[in-house]
């Protein structure tokens, strides 16, 4: 039987150290020997722990050496699903997923082609239902396809969803979570692509082009501000002439 990973029970509140600090996300705590407040969740901004879906294999590893088995079970706290040429693959249709993995690292996972397809399967009925990837724990399996089309026929994989709803509480931690931190990985970022859908993604890019736009806004409201000086007529009163 294929290992799986399972996730979401791992980063409910209660298994945080109690704190009477107020402030405090529920990920939170006050180290008592330095009062260093300290996160439970463990992310390196932009470089989150890496796991890859093996297409040609059929199964799930982490930074490709420490396969993990044909499942994947995750609650995604952040998403995209965009088109861009990355990781020299050519331009394609991706969906990268962000969760908690079972030792509360963040990590990120990327799926394309018909992977991604089957996510959008996925979501249809969840929109119906008034919900989110964010909502549910998803179970990802590798399925086995043939091409025999050509010989000798062709051995693949895809990724095939399924899911269930998430617990409540579990569910709330990780949207604040995803809302208060900048979620993203440099190596799949960059200023060209062209994304469909995402949900608590942070894009440097158009990050800074907000930033830039709040500049110049600010520079002119500024500017509107200030009482002209030099160019304004004196106004003229019943007892002085006007030249």
């Amino acid at each position: 039987m294929a290992k799986t990973t399972q996730t979401s029970a791992l980063v409910a509140p209660v298994s945080a150290p109690e704190s009477t600090t107020p402030n405090l996300y529920p990920w939170q705590y006050v180290d008592e020997g330095s009062g260093e407040e300290l996160s439970r969740f463990k992310y390196l901004e932009g470089h989150p722990r890496q796991y890859r879906f093996d297409a040609k294999e059929g199964v799930f590893n982490i930074n490709g050496t420490d396969k993990i088995g044909r499942t994947l079970t995750f609650q995604p706290l952040a998403w995209r699903i965009f088109t861009d040429n990355i990781l020299g693959m050519g331009t394609k249709n991706w969906a990268e997923i962000f969760f908690l993995d079972e030792k509360n690292n963040v990590s990120a996972v990327l799926f394309h082609g018909y992977s991604v397809d089957n996510i959008f399967r996925l979501i249809e009925p969840l929109f119906y239902d008034d919900l989110t990837l964010a909502d549910v724990v998803i179970t990802a399996v590798a399925e086995k396809k043939e091409n025999t089309k050509i010989q000798p026929k062709g051995v693949y994989y895809i990724a095939t969803f399924s899911y269930k709803l998430a617990d409540r509480e579990t569910t709330e931690v990780l949207k604040q979570f995803g809302q208060v931190t900048k979620i993203f990985r440099q190596e799949t970022l960059t200023d060209i692509a062209n994304i469909k859908t995402a949900y608590n993604y942070h894009n440097p890019f158009q990050c800074e082009a907000c930033e830039g736009i709040a500049a110049i806004d600010e520079v002119q409201t500024q500017a509107d501000a200030e009482p002209q000086i030099g160019n304004a007529l004196p106004a003229s009163t019943d007892n002085e002439p006007v030249a």
